[in-house]
């Protein structure tokens, strides 16, 4: 194995190889994103009702709650380059065959094969890219990875809304098609092979995370629907949760053989990195789970514009990354993670005194404003993340990583969700209060005529403005909360350590023809 600090393995056409390895996961989050955009064309093709039709996004989460701590062991055990492989091919193929799909069962089927084999393309390109780059120069590495993670998120809705408004729901499926082939190819051709160690599996300590994570990610997904904990289903999800994620504690800590060493968890930077990780979810999919509703339902903005004004922060966000993994061999990492929180904390504050009345060219800039924060956030996190991980951690760290943000986003859109449904229908009943004939408020101020305490149609139309008033507030306390969460987080990252110093060294032991400590 070679010393850390080097890179890993010596490769060719180092620019190629990273671009094929960005197709990869960038195929997998773009899937991701676009399809919440497509269920509601799904929906009537498939003759599906809402609840069942949202098993299409819960099954793919399913397989991918299951598959992406698995993916590590696999890696190490099978190879890197033989895992992504397998899962490019596994991933494409089920594309296509829930693109034929002709009915709601056969199309939950393939997504959860979809999942099964698309959860490893985000850690294990991670992984991969980790490789091919020396552990100084990690930041650019993230910074090109980072370019492909975050391209689906931001674009995806944009993209769905186009190709689902003016060809079919079914070209969501169609169009990994060219992409994965083309990264199946350049991996194959460009990619060296790599394995870490023949480590014995740790069977119940899989089982235990896997029923944790299953049942987390499905009392998540379904809380809203079933009122969280009125409902005896989520309230046993909670209990079996619990019980996997209890198991799995006492299985890493006790066991002869863990699902993973006990000393990956040891390490305060990649342990500070998950908690980061899972928050930057929340933030990320919290911000795309508000926006678009808010501008569509509330400001009038039609689906296409909706996703152009979006676009900006996809493109601050990319650019942003690519400067940030400059800076990160220059600067303390953590200060530029600070300062992403910042931007990020502000500019959601800044969204809270949206009203229904915004333009275009406000919510072009604050988005703007916003992905640069994205970019300086997510690719020093990274960096710093796995700046002391031993590289025979690598395979569990970035599956592990991974996950974190998968439990973040599940986590995030769960409670921004929950709380603007709740807050929504306590403001509506707190402004009906004063919406009465005997308010003397009303009596002073000239209504429109519309507007009638008499007749149902006049009722309907007073109440239509009062839920559209509720339903702003509702919007407003989410973002303010969002934004405190952020700028209050901020100061964790100065318990990280920084790497530049562990950096400087390394680079000083390769000019001297040492191994790096």
């Amino acid at each position: 194995m070679p010393p850390a600090g080097v890179a890993a393995v010596q490769v060719r056409h180092r620019g190629l190889l990273t671009f094929a390895i960005t197709l990869g996961p960038l195929m997998q989050v773009l899937d991701s994103s676009i399809m919440s955009v497509a269920l509601r064309h799904m929906q009537g093709t498939l003759s599906a009702a809402q609840d069942q039709i949202a098993w299409v996004l819960t099954s793919y989460l399913v397989a991918v709650a299951i598959m992406t701590p698995l993916s590590g062991v696999l890696s190490s055990k099978f190879g890197r380059k033989r895992v992504f492989l397998v899962s490019i091919a596994g991933f494409i193929v089920a594309s296509m065959l829930s693109g034929m799909s002709d009915s709601l069962t056969e199309i939950l089927i393939y997504r959860f094969i979809q999942g099964f084999f698309g959860a490893a393309l985000v850690p294990v390109s991670q992984s991969m890219m980790l490789d091919i780059y020396p552990r100084e120069d990690f930041g650019v590495a993230m910074a090109w990875w980072g370019v492909g993670i975050m391209f689906g998120p931001v674009f995806g809705p944009t993209l769905g809304g186009y190709i689902t408004e003016y060809y079919s729901w079914r070209w969501v499926f169609y169009l990994n098609l060219p992409v994965g082939v083309l990264a199946f190819l350049m991996i194959s051709v460009f990619a060296p092979e790599t394995r870490d160690s023949d480590r014995p599996f740790g069977y119940l300590g899989f089982i235990a995370l896997a029923l944790g994570m299953v049942c987390l990610q499905l009392m998540l997904d379904r809380g809203e629907r079933l009122d969280w904990f009125t409902s005896t289903e989520i309230i046993i999800l909670a209990a079996l949760a619990g019980l996997g994620f209890y198991w799995f504690a006492i299985n890493t800590a006790t066991s002869r053989r863990p699902f993973i060493d006990a000393a990956v968890l040891r390490d305060k930077n990649f342990v500070l990195g998950l908690l980061i990780k899972a928050l930057f979810g929340a933030v990320l999919i919290g911000m795309l789970a508000l926006i678009p509703p808010f501008l569509q339902n509330l400001a009038g903005y039609p689906v296409i514009t909706t996703g152009l004004v979006m676009a900006p922060r996809g493109i601050a966000t990319m650019a942003a990354a690519l400067i940030a993994g400059r800076l990160v061999k220059r600067l303390d990492p953590r200060h530029l993670i600070a300062f992403g929180m910042v931007v990020t904390g502000l500019t959601t504050w800044q969204m809270s005194t949206f009203t229904p009345d915004v333009g275009p060219a406000e919510v072009f800039t604050v988005n703007f404003i916003q992905g640069i924060g994205f970019g300086f956030f997510f690719v020093p996190l990274s960096t710093v993340t796995f700046s002391t991980l031993g590289q025979h951690h690598r395979n569990v760290g970035t599956s592990f990583y991974a996950l974190s943000s998968n439990v973040g986003k599940g986590i995030g859109v769960s409670i921004l969700v929950a709380y603007l449904v709740r807050n929504s229908q306590a403001n509506h009943s707190a402004l009906v209060e004063y919406a009465t004939p005997f308010n003397k408020a009303l009596g002073h101020v000239p209504l429109p005529e519309t507007w009638s305490f008499i007749h149902p149609q006049g009722l309907a139309a007073f109440n239509a403005v009062i839920s559209k008033q509720a339903s702003l507030i509702a919007y407003v306390n989410d973002f303010r909360a969002l934004a405190l969460v952020i700028l209050i987080s901020a100061p964790l990252v100065y318990l990280m350590n920084n790497p530049l110093p562990r950096f400087a060294a390394m680079a000083q032991s390769q000019s001297q023809g040492q191994e790096a400590p």
